[in-house]
Formats: structure tokens, C-alpha cells, sequence
């Protein structure tokens, strides 16, 4: 789950992560008023949308002009700031070109800048470890700096069940080469992260840039948090920080149904039982020469319910011209979801190629539901086969 900077930057302050004040913003009359809480006299406006690269994007409306972080130096200028970014679309690089619709501001005071840097927090699959990376090339894409400088980045690696101690913080600061009041602020500021990464169940804290004022005080100027969908029962705070309007309608259908979704930009749609299963899936269409139009797994608990709700999910991309049902019974029985899959096709009135593979307990009477159903449903006996036969019947269809 992702949640705004204003917000991650709210719960990063309750663990003793420095930022610059800031109040968020929900409407022209509110930015303006902040500005009256607020030290002045600049203020910097930002766009608050969950997508990075606002700065360097522009406005649907307005694709020559400014982007979605402006510096401001009176309040009038915080109001025509706010006018030209509420309620309009702001594209980036990261939207894709359809951009996000404005609906929140984020209005924080202008700090001194003494330098610029990047800092992460994110776990490390390949060592079980969570892992710092910083850099002093702040304000860029981390991407772009792995491309052309991998050397100005540093990682430590702190094992979990030892916790992070000071000298890893210590380690930090001294390969941004910082010394005096900004290396004990480093210090203090490494080792909130790290408490703020952990006990929130986040899966990425990302900061840049992390600046240095010319008072030496290491801050959070920009903030962007992810977290464990699996950890949120035990986070209410961060769950109620949910901004659904910023998640694509059906991904958020999906969740109501505790259906994992993540829309693609091809034409055949997925439903698959397993997450590893369902990647094989998606990889075998590729092979084929067909293109997914989904990642979804019903998971292993699936029921007729599920089954419907995640045909609708699918059926609502006007691009699926094919759907492949792929699904091993091992916790569900493959007569299960040969009924679920007859009930939901004839309750959507399924207008596409419909190739279903069953494998696992109970296959038999599964596929034997499926061809007395009287519905045209493809069957196929093995995953290749069922590659084969979707590709073909949805480049019929296209």
C-alpha cells in the first residue's frame, strides 16, 4: 500500500525523523491559510499524488508550464499555485501518460540547502537483510545514478535480529562524507528511519532528496513510504491512510475481494490460484506470442464469489479479448472451481474465448462440469496447450 508524502511524512516525525514543517492541503482556501502557520517567506507547494517525478511533470492543461512542486515567495502566490494544480491531471514519468488527478496539496516552509542527497530503506532479498542505500547524488532517480555512477552508492546492511546500531549510522555518514553537526544529525536520523522502517511494517522508505541545511541538520525533504499489505491488520494508523482514489478501479475491487490484481497492458486475461503459478502463467502466454492482460490470483481459498467477482475485474478491461483460467487443485478442489467458473461466466454473460486448465484434485469431474455446462468454455490439458489455444482464440477475437 502506498500513502502520500504528507502522510509518510507524519508518521516518520512521530519516530524523530527531521523535516521541514509542512500542512496539507485540501482545497485553494487551505493552502493559503497555511501559510499563516508557517515560518515564510517562501513556501514550496507540492502536488500530492502517488507517483514520483512531480517536479519534472507537467499539467494536461498546461503542458508547457510548471510542474508539480512550486516555490513560492507570498501567499498570493501559494493561491495561484494552488488554483493551477487542484483538480487538474499531472503527468509524469511515473503516471504513465494519463496522469493522476490533483485532489490533495502538500505546503511546507523553504529550507536553506546546504547539499543534496538520497537515502533508502528497503529489505534485500538475496541477503534476508534490511538494507540502507544512500548516495550524494540526491534529487535523481536512484535508477539513473545504479546506470552511470554505481559507485557513488553506498549500502549497509543490518541484520534484523541484531538491529541497527550507531556505527552502521556512523558508516552512512561518513561514505556522504558528512562531519560535525551534520554527522551526529546523520546519526540520529539513520537510526529513526531504520525504528520507523521496522515497526511499521514498511516495505520501502525512500527519501530524496535528504538535504543539508546550512545549519547542518539533516531533514526530509521529500518522503515516500510502502507498506506490507499483510502487515496492515497489525496498522491501523497506516491501513486509515488509504487513499483509494489514487488506486486504479480495479485493483481496488480486487482488494475488497482479497483478490491480488495488477493490470497489464495486454489482451488476455489471467485468473490464476498461486502467485508463482500465476507468474508461470503469464510467462508461458508470453511465449506463445500473446501478451497478459493481468496478474490475478484468486488464491487458494477461492469460492464461487471470488471467482465471479474476479471475472467482472477482468471483464472490465475493455482490452481483454481472451481469458485463461489456470488453476492447480491442491487446498481446492478443481469441481469447486469448475462451478464457480459455469456460474460466473453465465452471470457476467462472458462475450470472450474462455480456455480453462484444470490440474490437481478432483480434475476429472472439474472438466467434466465444464463440458456439460453448455457454455463454449475451451478446455485444455496441460499449461502449454493452454497457452496455445488462448493465443490463438483471442487473435481471432481481436
Amino acid at each position: 500500500m502506498n500513502i502520500h508524502e504528507y502522510q509518510a511524512k507524519e508518521l516518520l516525525e512521530s519516530y524523530g525523523v527531521a523535516i521541514p514543517k509542512g500542512i496539507p492541503a485540501m482545497s485553494v482556501e487551505e493552502a493559503v491559510a497555511a501559510c499563516d502557520r508557517l515560518p515564510g517567506p517562501v513556501y514550496v507547494v507540492k502536488a500530492q499524488i502517488h507517483a514520483g517525478g512531480r517536479g519534472a511533470g507537467h499539467f494536461a492543461d498546461n503542458p508547457d508550464g510548471k510542474g508539480g512542486v512550486r516555490l513560492c515567495k507570498t501567499p498570493e502566490e501559494v493561491r495561484d499555485a494552488a488554483q493551477a494544480m487542484l483538480g487538474k491531471v499531472l503527468i509524469t514519468k511515473q503516471t504513465g501518460p494519463e496522469g493522476k488527478e490533483v485532489q490533495r496539496l502538500y505546503v511546507s516552509e523553504g529550507v536553506a540547502i546546504q547539499k543534496e542527497y538520497y537515502c533508502s530503506v528497503l529489505l534485500d532479498r538475496a541477503t534476508s537483510q534490511v538494507t540502507f542505500m544512500v548516495s550524494t547524488e540526491g534529487g535523481m532517480d536512484i535508477e539513473e545514478v545504479a546506470e552511470h555512477s554505481p559507485e557513488k552508492i553506498i549500502r549497509v546492511a543490518v541484520d534484523p535480529v541484531a538491529g541497527m546500531q550507531p556505527f552502521h549510522a556512523r558508516k552512512l555518514a561518513f561514505g556522504l562524507g558528512l562531519g560535525g553537526a551534520a554527522m551526529k544529525s546523520a546519526v540520529k536520523f539513520f537510526m529513526a528511519l531504520y525504528r520507523a522502517y521496522i515497526e511499521l511494517d514498511a516495505s520501502i522508505v525512500e527519501i530524496n532528496p535528504m538535504i543539508v541545511t546550512e545549519e547542518g541538520e539533516v531533514l526530509a525533504l521529500d518522503a515516500k513510504m510502502t507498506f506490507d499489505d499483510n502487515g496492515l491488520f497489525r496498522q491501523p494508523k497506516v491501513a486509515d491512510m488509504r487513499d483509494e482514489t489514487e488506486e486504479d478501479e480495479k485493483e481496488r475491487q480486487a482488494h475488497a475481494y482479497d483478490l491480488s490484481y495488477v493490470a497489464l497492458d495486454g489482451n488476455i486475461g489471467c485468473m490464476v490460484n498461486g502467485a508463482g503459478l500465476a507468474m508461470s502463467t503469464m510467462d508461458i502466454i508470453k511465449l506463445y506470442g500473446g501478451a497478459p492482460a493481468n496478474f490475478l490470483d484468486v488464491g487458494g481459498g477461492a469460492n464461487t464469489e471470488k471467482v465471479t467477482a474476479a471475472f467482472k475485474i477482468i471483464l472490465s478491461d475493455s482490452s481483454v479479448k481472451g481469458i485463461l483460467v489456470n488453476i492447480f487443485g491442491g487446498i481446492m478442489r478443481c469441481n469447486i472451481i469448475a462451478d464457480g467458473i459455469v456460474a460466473a461466466a453465465k452471470e457476467v454473460n462472458l462475450g470472450v474465448p474462455l480456455v480453462v486448465r484444470l490440474e490437481g484434485t478432483n480434475f476429472e469431474q472439474g472438466k467434466e462440469i465444464l463440458a456439460n455446462s453448455g457454455l463454449p468454455i475451451i478446455t485444455a490439458d496441460n499449461l502449454a496447450d493452454a497457452a496455445g489455444k488462448i493465443v490463438a482464440a483471442a487473435g481471432a477475437a481481436a
